[in-house]
């Protein structure tokens, strides 16, 4: 065999070895068992958004706590759409469950009306550790446009993973938030479901 043909199948054979491996992209989704509270639909709309998220976690790769001190990102395994967007797609989904109701919008998606509940979620914490827990810290509050009076709580939640990979970190983090949603379907309830 000539030198020169063995050095370009080298070359394809070295080239072969160092692909990557192909990313993975996730997003979060809403409860399917959850089911109406109350036989009752609620007659204003829902309105969620804004979310906000830990800086740490606000970006593309999926981030998990190996150690108390060391995080990792994932090249590898990302999310399909910012976090936040995904969080209110998740509880928006949610709530509409739990309040049966098809009057249940994301901010970005929805036009504003005045007799709208609106409900804004701060995830303080985010936090992802591979076949052990996720954990969510939430703080949200629930108002109508134009009325100063808020409903504020604080849903702080820890979901254990029942499996080894991503698919079931993020299924875990879907189950939390459907906890932090019914948290807020019960103050929208609670308040005479408007």
């Amino acid at each position: 065999m000539r030198p020169a043909l063995v050095y370009v199948l080298l070359a394809i054979s070295f080239l072969a070895g160092c692909t990557s491996p192909r990313a993975s992209f996730y997003r979060l989704s809403a409860d399917s068992t959850l089911s109406a509270t109350s036989a009752r639909t609620p007659a204003r709309p829902v309105i969620v958004g804004p979310v906000t998220v830990p800086d740490l976690v606000d970006r593309p790769q999926i981030v998990t706590r190996n150690t108390s001190n060391e995080v990792a990102l994932n090249e590898y395994a990302r999310w399909g759409e910012p976090l936040r967007s995904s969080i209110a797609d998740a509880i928006a989904g949610d709530l509409t469950l739990l309040l049966g109701s098809d009057r249940v919008a994301v901010a970005s998606r929805a036009i504003a009306d005045p007799e709208a509940w609106r409900v804004r979620v701060d995830i303080q914490q985010f936090e992802s550790v591979p076949g052990d827990a996720v954990a969510i810290d939430a703080h949200w509050s629930v108002r109508r446009f134009g009325d100063d009076n808020v409903l504020g709580g604080r849903s702080l939640v820890r979901e254990p993973v029942t499996g080894p990979d991503y698919d079931a970190l993020v299924a875990a983090h879907s189950r939390a938030l459907a906890s932090v949603s019914r948290d807020i379907a019960a103050a929208i309830e609670g308040n005479g479901r408007p």
